[in-house]
């Protein structure tokens, strides 16, 4: 070829070069545009790695004793449940109105996106999302609720990882044990408890139907607030389902005729419980890096009780009441901790006076001085002077002065008389005494001085209950405890409660002569109002100083109840003893929680004992 044709060949060919060369820094600068904007929306992604414990920190999940999950201040989380557990109808109502389509998309439908871009570009905003099961997923877990086309975006990255690195069922299982279903229940197990008061692994298709159609808009479906909403979205959703051939016709017509049945809200109102046993976890967790399952010692129908107990017997107590605390502690024989009540409103003050309040428990020490005298050959029939008495400079008197002269051990504790139980005191001896308390359980400070007798040494609620809790199983000391079992969510057991008895605390003998002495004090003595129709109640009432505290604390049918009222601030009461508000709320507490009683406990008598004349004059 001439150079000629060459010079014109380079000169045909040379827009093409620039335009190659052109395009090429074109595409290289939108790869650059590219990788910036990628960048730009993952700079602040969240670590997909932490997607089985979100929130940067283990997850706890607490379960009542019999399984249920508890609510954690108005917000339940479920026990989580595999696919295997639940019945097939239940992922399956969700994916009918949520991604019927969720096993054969890669994380994202693009008809969906486009519908909603659509949409979207109308509107001018983010009206509509288009969004998969695992953009749900994406969303719930890693990311806010703002529709912003940034986090739009977000979704969509987090989506295909989540699709790359779990299988659908693991994808489908991580949805139903996260999402939101309202009323503060996350997951579909505490979702499932708290509208129908089961577990998930029970529903019935049209139960599962109202929860799969609660996840467009949980307040507007809510079953509890909202029941004809809620039903018209629930047959929506069978509708759906035989739509989607998760249904025949006739299935589906059995489940829309089936009555769908709302259970009772359950432990909305046990903050305090869950707050000192997620402090007990954390203790027991120490260096465990996983989420847990925890059985707790919790027990709905006695919180249930304590909570309504408590109301009622605030009511039935009357006046005098205004600005006054009250706390309630309930455990078994064993120190397992059945139900809590640190305050009476728990949104104002998340102070746990059950717990970490520590006062004076007045005459409710009394039984350990008794006991001490009985270990040492007293015997109920004993007697003893009650008259002023001296001792240095203390000289101790009786509740407004009243003295009998020469009693029974029996009637000094249930008439509550000050002198007489300082000089069983005094003859036991002090150090016998606080022995004895000690071996029963009591965890505080003990005074040295002879006002050791009258419950000058505070102590909490709790730490009270436990120690009166030999007096109900026998003479056995224990561990108070909130916790039984704790699991990983990977099935790995972190602990195990092997036992709660300590060590004997008193002999049989004495334990019992002191139950029946206690009985007395709830028969005709000071502490009568907190009778149970047919149970023996074993209790004593207690008064502090001023009646800056009132006190019950008692045993019936294996259960250790105490009650405590006072003020905050520690300043006097109008006149409240153990006997009256404190001894009438436990009663109103245990006659819940027990079963009905069948028989008429026997229990010791005083003819010569006027009961309301008791009640009016000895406060405890």
């Amino acid at each position: 070829m001439s150079r000629r044709k060459r010079k014109s060949a380079a000169i045909r060919f040379e827009p093409f070069a620039r335009a190659a060369a052109e395009l090429g820094v074109f595409a290289f600068t939108a790869l650059i545009g590219l990788a910036a904007l990628f960048a730009y929306f993952a700079s602040d992604l969240p670590d997909p790695a932490g997607l089985w414990r979100e929130g940067g920190g283990p997850s706890v999940t607490l379960l009542a004793a019999d399984g249920a999950p508890i609510m954690l201040q108005g917000v339940a989380q479920g026990a989580p449940l595999r696919l295997s557990q639940l019945p097939d109808h239940v992922p399956e109502a969700v994916m009918a109105v949520e991604d019927r389509n969720f096993y054969h998309h890669f994380g994202a439908n693009p008809v969906s996106i486009v519908r909603a871009l659509i949409v979207n570009a109308n509107e001018g905003a983010v009206r509509q999302g288009g969004s998969t099961i695992t953009q749900q997923l994406a969303k719930n877990v890693f990311l806010s609720s703002d529709r912003t086309i940034k986090r739009k975006i977000q979704e969509l990255m987090l989506a295909f990882w989540l699709e790359r690195k779990f299988t659908k069922d693991e994808i489908l299982t991580l949805y139903l044990n996260r999402v939101y279903f309202g009323a503060g229940a996350y997951g579909v197990d505490a979702a499932s408890y708290r509208y129908f008061g089961k577990s998930a692994r029970h529903l019935s298709v049209g139960e599962a139907a109202v929860l799969a159609g609660l996840l467009k808009a949980p307040s507007r479906y809510s079953p509890t607030s909202n029941p004809e909403d809620s039903g018209k979205r629930g047959r929506l959703v069978i509708e759906q389902m035989v739509t989607a051939k998760f249904l025949t016709r006739a299935e589906a017509d059995t489940a829309i005729a089936a009555p769908v049945l709302l259970a009772a809200p359950r432990f909305e109102a046990a903050p305090y419980f869950v707050d000192h046993a997620l402090k007990e976890v954390r203790a027991l967790t120490a260096g465990v890096d996983a989420d847990f399952i925890v059985r707790t010692t919790f027990d709905p129908r006695v919180q249930a009780a304590a909570e309504t107990g408590l109301l009622a017997g605030l009511a039935m107590a009357g006046d005098g009441l205004t600005g006054v605390e009250a706390a309630a502690i309930i455990i078994d024989g064993e120190g397992a901790v059945r139900g809590m009540i640190g305050g009476r409103d728990y949104t104002r003050s998340q102070y746990n006076r059950a717990t970490q309040a520590k006062r004076q428990p007045g005459s409710a020490f009394k039984p350990f001085v008794y006991l001490a005298g009985l270990t040492r050959g007293e015997t109920p029939d004993s007697a003893v002077l009650d008259a002023p008495i001296e001792i240095g400079a203390y000289a101790p008197g009786n509740y407004k002065d009243k003295y009998y002269g020469e009693v029974s051990l029996r009637e000094a504790l249930a008439r509550s008389l000050n002198s007489a139980a300082v000089r069983v005191q005094e003859r036991t001896g002090r150090a016998f005494v606080r022995e004895t308390a000690r071996r029963m359980g009591w965890a505080g400070e003990l005074t040295s001085g002879p006002s050791l007798a009258l419950g000058v040494d505070a102590v909490s609620p709790l730490q009270l209950a436990t120690a009166y809790a030999p007096f109900a199983n026998g003479g056995f000391r224990v561990a108070p405890h909130v916790i039984d079992r704790i699991e990983t969510t990977d099935g790995d057991l972190v602990y195990q409660r092997k036992g709660s008895i300590i060590e004997e605390a008193a002999p049989a003998s004495a334990i019992a002569e002191t139950n029946d002495m206690l009985a007395s004090v709830v028969v005709w003595g000071t502490g009568r109002a907190a009778a149970v129709p047919g149970y023996r109640v074993a209790g004593k009432t207690g008064t502090s100083q001023e009646s800056r505290d009132a006190w019950f604390a008692g045993h019936a049918g294996g259960l250790v109840g105490v009650v405590w009222l006072g003020r905050d601030d520690n300043k006097p009461m109008d006149n409240i003893t153990g006997g009256r508000a404190p001894a009438v709320i436990w009663r109103e507490i245990f006659s819940r929680a027990l079963p009905p009683a069948t028989y008429s406990p026997q229990v010791p008598q005083r003819d010569d004992i006027d009961p309301i004349a008791a009640i009016l004059h000895a406060g405890g």
